[in-house]
């Protein structure tokens, strides 16, 4: 295996990285004991180090920086009852002008906080035993799961309890909560690993060995600026162990000085570039005590995006509902909430930002699907605007530099118009800025918002168009093939490229697909624009 380069001192970290002091200085998990003397002394006088500390507690600055925040909700596996989600709904209204909006990872987020709303938002929110410890900030954030666990007809077992034990066990533990940097993690056990597990730090792959229900292990994905695709951990645990396994996982990075001098280069998945799947097998083993058995994750089918009507285990039905770009109003959470209650089930929260109405009897369909449409949930969206992801962005997030969510819109308005269902089953995915929140890096078209100066100097708004990458297994992250592309002319791009894929695909053929087969100049003879030179780069396939 690789060797990582030799250990700092502390004393080193504490001078490079001024994150990794304010930890020390004071534990962001008490932020809400010091609540009442923030607001006493007024938004305005409140010390930056404690605004960073409020991000353990889910709290993001909206933009502009004038004193409200996003509070990010956590729902672990994205399950929530009518309960939760109505209190959600409850708070966006009272507190957060009735904004909402769902995340790639299940979470719900509300904007328009204020410093002073927010002792009886934490009050509304654990009365009912809801968090936000660890949204942000240096810690394992919620954990995602398929939508449908405990309920898929086809899943391999039952992942819910495991999640449920990790999420307990990680969710607001101060030993996980001064990590180098922030830390994701999957689990599911439906047959086609629908939480995409090829970009989580860890991911638990449900998977039956000699009769025994388990998981194989993914390390080491992620997004952002510099994209990875998971690897085989190459053991099998067995669900009794699969906590020890991600504390231990954990625990060796946390522990490791290397992984915390620079935020750069502080993700696990740096430390799996250095040490290698079989490096850190070999960790957590010897960490344990133990040898694991050797596995390898089969070949998975291309994942669920579980909108539509489809049977339950139970003889139900589970309906998948479209959110358009993801946002709802706290009027339609508890719409939605008092419907889910109506029925005896839930709803789940997706990763392509939509909603799962579960426990649905086949006599209540119809009366469902008309009730959706008159919360503003219409079933019938289509599944363009069901897969088409953006970020927060314009106008709440201060590290977008372009419109995110009203720029998608556009796009799904102008390819439904020249299109109509044609363009279903095409994903897009768009970000303001290299975070990569709504993983423009594995849409099958994804957009990276930048600028471009034009003819007189000023600064335009423009995107980079990035093809080939997908979550269809083989797993790809994709190549910029346009860069700069201004605002005004993304339209015609798009509507060149969509047109080709339409125009020539073979019966079944995605856009990834075509996208792989067909060479750049002739995607730039659709586009209308010359591509951008392909870098030598190692193929980041899985």
């Amino acid at each position: 295996m690789a060797q990582a380069k030799e250990a700092p001192t502390l004393e080193l970290v504490l001078k490079r990285n001024s994150v990794e002091r304010l930890k020390r200085d004071k534990s962001p998990l008490g932020m809400l004991d010091e609540l009442p003397a923030l607001i006493a002394q007024g938004y305005e006088q409140v010390d930056e180090e404690d605004i960073v500390r409020l991000k353990w507690w889910g709290l993001y600055h909206d933009k502009p920086k004038i004193g409200t925040f996003m509070l990010r909700v956590k729902i672990p596996g994205g399950i929530t009852s009518p309960e939760h989600l109505r209190v959600i709904g409850e708070i966006s209204n009272v507190h957060g002008q009735g904004s909402g909006e769902l995340s790639t990872r299940q979470n719900v987020q509300l904007h328009y906080i204020t410093l002073a709303s927010l002792p009886d938002v934490f009050e509304r929110m654990h009365a009912v035993g809801l968090t936000s410890a660890g949204a942000c900030g240096d810690t394992v954030r919620n954990i995602t799961g398929c939508p449908l666990g405990g309920l898929a007809h086809d899943e391999l077992f039952d992942p819910t309890p495991v999640l449920d034990e990790a999420a307990e066990f990680f969710y607001g533990n101060p030993d996980y909560s001064d990590l180098p940097r922030k830390l994701k993690i999957a689990i599911t056990a439906c047959p086609d690993a629908c939480s995409a597990p090829e970009i989580n730090c860890i991911a638990l792959i449900g998977a039956i060995k000699d009769g025994r229900e388990g998981f194989g292990v993914l390390v080491g994905g992620g997004l952002s600026s510099v994209p990875r695709i998971a690897k085989d951990l190459g053991i099998w645990v067995a669900k009794e162990d699969a906590v020890p396994v991600l504390a231990a996982i954990l625990d060796e990075w946390r522990e490791d000085l290397r992984y915390r001098v620079s935020r750069v280069k502080s993700r696990l998945k740096f430390m799996i570039d250095d040490i290698g799947p079989e490096g850190m097998r070999a960790l957590v083993e010897k960490r344990l005590g133990r040898t694991f058995e050797d596995f390898t994750l089969p070949h998975l089918p291309p994942a669920s995006n579980h909108l539509g009507v489809h049977d339950q285990s139970d003889g139900r039905h589970y309906v998948g509902v479209p959110v358009h770009l993801g946002l709802v109003t706290g009027d339609q959470m508890i719409a939605l909430a008092d419907l889910a209650e109506s029925l005896g089930g839930d709803v789940r929260l997706t990763r392509q930002q939509n909603f799962v109405l579960t426990n649905v009897a086949a006599d209540r369909v119809d009366e469902v699907t008309a009730k959706l449409a008159e919360i503003g949930l219409p079933l019938d969206a289509g599944t363009l605007r069901g897969d088409a992801v953006a970020c927060t962005g314009e106008p709440h997030c201060n590290f977008s530099v372009t419109e995110t969510k009203s720029r998608m819109d556009g796009l799904v308005q102008l390819l439904e118009e020249r299109f109509g269902k044609d363009a279903d089953g095409l994903r897009m995915n768009l970000d303001g800025c290299p975070h990569a929140c709504a993983h423009h890096w594995v849409g099958e078209i994804g957009f990276q918002g930048t600028t471009v100066r034009d003819e007189d100097g000023k600064r335009r708004q423009a995107y980079d168009i990035y093809l080939r990458g997908s979550l269809d297994r083989p797993a790809a992250i994709a190549r910029a093939v346009f860069k700069r592309v201004p605002t005004e002319e993304l339209d015609d791009a798009v509507v060149g490229l969509v047109g080709g894929w339409v125009a020539q695909r073979s019966e079944g053929e995605s856009f990834r697909e075509f996208a792989d087969r067909t060479p750049d100049e002739d995607l730039g003879r659709l586009a209308g624009r010359e591509p951008a030179p392909a870098r030598p780069k190692k193929e980041e396939v899985a």
